[in-house]
């Protein structure tokens, strides 16, 4: 999949915003249009969130920031970039309005996406010369952090316009779901109304406060819904039996007549006052910024929670992780320069690996190690493939000095050199370091090559030994490192 160099954005409002941050840190240059003068604070405020979230939520480093330009009219942006998301007020007419002036200033081939949340697309192009190349993006806030992308087609939109941007919202860590039939709303803020209403109800009747209602979600079936949606909770539900013995035990309870999804209270003076005032004592006492970053932070720890178990949205935030690694990562062997220890491991101190203040914990220092080792074995050939069928090298004896500390968000990486590689054996020394090449930590590790057949020492394979033995050969040369062969207790 392939990214794009630039990106436009008409209207920097809470979602336009979302969307130049998810761009930039993505490396690719946005150029914006907002008649607002306070929209560039307003947009650094929160790229600032956004750099500060993927902080603690990426394991690999993003591309270099692009750059941010802001554009004197719709026509200049039109003119610069190959995907334009028009993010203005819910208004037909002030849409439509953008999308001619796009069209009268850029090419045909230009994708332009609505961040509409619930205007059909086919009224949306009505009045466009290439009506093909409009389609509905309509993200959920922060769209930097949240992936899913409702994506919704008009009656005259191209496939090839669903297919691109598709495409690129999936290489910035998005999750596109392509709906396929126009309905106002869509899905999702469909699900959100029916909800909202009810919510309205229990309040407007002073069954529920606002915190009583936030509560019943937060604590409850909201965190199902996190992780699980709507229809596999009621699969569990169902037991054994599942989603067919779920239907039959409560599917008789929609008959019954309590609800009023199907009605709406009046937005009287007394309502809007009555929710307000219990809004503000309910959350009054936090400014919205302190909501944001702490909606922010609870979002990046349960989306690391979901990768770690791959599960939903962690599956998406996990191929997007691997993504931006990929072009650091895999030298041929034959590239490698063996005349000097080699790059075995680099990372981010991500917040789970430190202690209360701050600082990497003894046990990640080691974990950074056994991740040096595992990619030292796949150089010399002992690789996945090479583990799921021959063997894999078993280590016997490890011995770490911890030097210096590290803290959360810090980059650090680790050389490796091979001390011996012969036969069964394999010896090696890593050094870690922080990304100002300040030595942190060294480690050495005794390793055997075992057949996992047997469960017994074994000799590798000829490849693994031809490669194991190059690149000993070469680093025998090398200066012994410094720390080589001490033991506990030795004085520094």
């Amino acid at each position: 999949m392939k990214s794009i160099k630039s990106a436009g954005v008409i209207g920097a409002g809470v979602i336009g915003s979302g969307w130049i941050a998810r761009f930039l840190l993505n490396g690719i240059d946005v150029y914006v249009y907002d008649p607002s003068t306070e929209a560039p604070a307003n947009v650094d405020k929160v790229v600032k969130n956004a750099e500060r979230s993927y902080k603690k939520l990426l394991r690999s480093d993003l591309p270099k920031k692009g750059t941010l330009s802001f554009s004197s009219s719709v026509s200049e942006v039109a003119r610069s970039a190959k995907l334009i998301i028009e993010a203005v007020p819910e208004r037909l007419s002030a849409k439509q309005s953008v999308y001619d002036e796009i069209e009268s200033s850029s090419n045909s081939e230009v994708i332009i996406a609505s961040s509409t949340s619930g205007i059909l697309p086919s009224d949306l192009q009505a009045q466009m010369s290439h009506p093909d190349r409009l389609l509905v993006a309509h993200p959920f806030n922060p769209v930097y952090l949240l992936p899913l992308v409702e994506m919704v087609g008009g009656e005259k939109t191209s496939k090839k316009a669903i297919e691109e941007t598709s495409n690129i919202l999936s290489v910035i860590g998005m999750f596109p779901l392509h709906i396929k039939k126009e309905i106002p709303a869509f899905i999702a803020d469909r699900l959100l109304e029916s909800v909202w209403r009810e919510a309205l109800w229990l309040v407007n009747d002073n069954v529920a406060t606002t915190e009583e209602i936030d509560d019943a979600i937060r604590y409850g079936f909201g965190l199902r819904w996190a992780q699980m949606g709507l229809f596999e909770t009621y699969r569990l539900a169902g037991g054994d039996a599942g989603m067919r013995h779920f239907i039959s035990q409560f599917g008789p309870c929609l008959e019954w007549p309590w609800t009023h999804l199907t009605d709406v209270p009046e937005f009287t003076d007394e309502l809007i006052d009555k929710v307000s005032n219990q809004s503000d004592l309910q959350s009054g006492q936090y400014s919205i910024d302190e909501l944001m970053q702490k909606r922010d932070d609870n979002l990046v720890d349960f989306l690391k929670v979901l990768k770690n178990n791959r599960w939903g949205a962690g599956n998406i935030l996990k191929d997007f992780d691997e993504r931006l690694s990929n072009p650091k990562s895999k030298i041929e062997f034959s590239k490698l320069d063996l005349n000097q220890p080699l790059l075995t491991f680099e990372t981010k101190i991500p917040k789970e690996w430190v202690d209360y203040n701050g600082h990497m914990t003894e046990s990640r220092y080691l974990e950074c190690f056994s991740e040096a080792t595992t990619e030292m074995m796949a150089i010399v050939g002992a690789d996945e493939d090479y583990i799921s069928s021959i063997g894999s090298y078993f280590t016997v004896e490890t011995h770490i000095r911890h030097l210096d500390e590290v803290l959360i968000g810090e980059k650090i990486y680790s050389k490796t050199q091979v001390i011996f590689g012969e036969n069964k054996k394999l010896h090696l020394f890593h050094w870690l370091y922080h990304e100002s090449d300040r030595l942190l930590a060294t480690a050495e590790h005794m390793l055997i090559h075992v057949d996992l057949n047997t469960r017994a020492a074994s000799l590798p394979n000829d490849d693994v030994l031809k490669r194991m033995s190059m690149v000993y050969e070469a680093h025998k040369e090398l200066p012994k490192p410094d720390g080589l062969n001490r033991a506990v207790g030795d004085k520094f």
